[in-house]
């Protein structure tokens, strides 16, 4: 593994790979959102738009403004809701990690899934086991291509609140996996 902030290398591939995984993850937690405000399509927006750039579509504006649109939606939603289009918004965001081996570009690989598997947490009344169990099964999805990605970069850094205990968790079982 690099030292902290050398360059690694990322190609286009590589960076698809995160963009379809967010989407997944963020896509599995929509509805959530969508009860509490179902009359906004930002998140989804955020969500296809990764999916678009996933499937071969260009990283440039409609990723990054439906971003920014997702993380705005999320303002004005319930703690689960918000929770949803944070994920939305870190899938969209997942295209612009960066090839540096910073710990926190951690959160771009992973942040979809631990902001996903706090929405689950919170619907279940903030169960910690739902939580758990949520990572569980997203650890089980996470492709070749994901684990080769996250190997490249540090653990996932401290911090964070419970998003961040979730990334963190995430990243120490992918990584386990991957042995």
């Amino acid at each position: 593994m690099p030292a902290e902030n050398d360059e690694i290398t990322l190609t286009d591939r590589d960076l698809r790979a995160v963009s379809a995984f967010a989407a997944d993850c963020a896509e599995e937690v929509l509805a959530i959102f969508e009860a509490d405000r179902p009359d906004d399509p930002r998140p989804r927006d955020a969500v296809d738009a990764a999916r678009e750039f996933a499937d071969g579509g260009r990283r440039g504006k409609r990723l990054r403004d439906t971003a920014w649109a997702a993380m705005r939606a999320a303002k004005d939603a319930g703690p689960a809701a918000h929770q949803a289009a944070m994920a939305a918004m870190a899938a969209a965001g997942a295209a612009y990690l960066h090839p540096l081996a910073d710990a926190n570009q951690v959160k771009h690989v992973l942040g979809s899934a631990a902001h996903a598997a706090r929405a689950a947490e919170l619907v279940a009344g903030d169960d910690p086991d739902v939580g758990r169990d949520h990572l569980a099964r997203t650890a089980r999805r996470a492709t070749s291509e994901l684990v080769d990605v996250l190997l490249r970069y540090p653990a996932a850094p401290s911090g964070g609140g419970r998003v961040g205990e979730l990334i963190r968790m995430l990243d120490k079982d992918v990584r386990a996996r991957a042995r």
